[in-house]
């Protein structure tokens, strides 16, 4: 399994519209007949204007379909825009982990 910290600071349009549009995007990962459950993403805001999402691929695979498709290509646009070029993508391994998965 691969993980990746997503993290950006939002710097323009309507956070309603962008929250809406992580939703779109969250949706259309879940649906999606290939990497539907073998992709976990997670949303999360500090304090304003930090946000950070959390990926995980079950394989490599998973991560090559994803960055294949539409809607991915969108989102990656979009959260460019709003973060007025600030993403940075870090991927990481684990070290240590409790057993019970979250």
């Amino acid at each position: 399994m691969k993980h990746f910290l997503i993290k950006y600071r939002f710097e323009h349009g309507s956070r309603e519209e962008w929250h809406q549009e992580i939703a779109r995007f969250i949706e259309a990962l879940e649906s999606d007949p290939v990497v539907g459950g073998r992709i976990t993403y997670r949303a999360m805001k500090a304090k304003d204007p930090d946000y950070y999402h959390l990926a995980s691929t079950a394989d490599d695979e998973a991560t090559k379909v994803l960055s294949d498709r539409d809607f991915f290509k969108r989102y990656t646009e979009i959260t460019e825009r709003v973060s007025g070029g600030t993403v940075e993508v870090l991927p990481l391994e684990i070290v240590a982990e409790t057993k019970l998965k979250a």
